[in-house]
């Protein structure tokens, strides 16, 4: 079953930003990341990737590959066992696929549109510090 692994928040300032889930909600620093769009810094929580991204390019081109390029909520991402059957169900239902590849990613990302133009993420490979699927929590 898919599961929700994966958050991705657009900030003003990205430490400040990420300190803040850090102090507060207890969120552990897993990586960073810079790629042709953003810089973005990863965080987790032991289940969930939260990724907090800062355009660094014209929020135009941003939001191509984010969702928005409004502040706050960006994206978010499923993990799944078999992409291709998703990719089917997703074609099936009219998402649109955003087929260019974002250069600078940890791994690969499969990013689709669905109703109202949301913009999300479908991988079978685990965000830096999502649980992988089947994996139980707490082990």
């Amino acid at each position: 079953m898919p599961k929700l692994r994966h958050l991705a928040f657009h900030t003003a300032n990205l430490e400040k930003a990420a300190d803040f889930y850090k102090r507060v909600f207890d969120m552990v620093e897993v990586g960073r990341n810079t790629t042709a769009t953003s810089e973005g810094i990863y965080l987790s929580d032991g289940t969930l990737n939260v990724t907090i991204l800062q355009a660094t390019v014209p929020l135009s081109e941003f939001a191509k590959y984010s969702g928005s390029a409004a502040l706050g909520m960006s994206h978010f991402g499923f993990l799944v066992q078999d992409v291709e059957e998703i990719q089917r169900r997703l074609r099936e239902v009219g998402a649109v696929h955003i087929d260019e590849q974002l250069a600078g990613l940890v791994h690969a990302e499969d990013k689709w549109r669905g109703p109202d133009g949301v913009l999300f993420d479908v991988t079978d490979q685990a965000w830096t510090g999502a649980r992988p699927l089947g994996e139980k929590q707490g082990g």
